[in-house]
């Protein structure tokens, strides 16, 4: 199983789903799944997004359990 830790990073940096959309333009829907943790697949391009726009690597963002 993957976890998505979205909901984790945003906390510890006191952003919200709506800052991610408005700063990284990946649709709302799409966060707010990865949010929380209700997305089956992620694109390539929006893991990249994620990962510059919290400046952290793709096994912060994602772990598997």
């Amino acid at each position: 199983m993957i976890k998505c830790n979205l909901s984790t990073l945003l906390g510890a940096r006191r952003l919200k789903i709506s800052d991610v959309v408005r700063d990284t333009g990946i649709n709302r829907s799409t966060v707010n799944r990865l949010y929380h943790e209700t997305t089956s697949r992620i694109d390539f391009e929006t893991l990249e997004k994620l990962c510059d726009y919290l400046e952290c690597e793709v096994g912060e963002l994602l772990e598997k359990i």
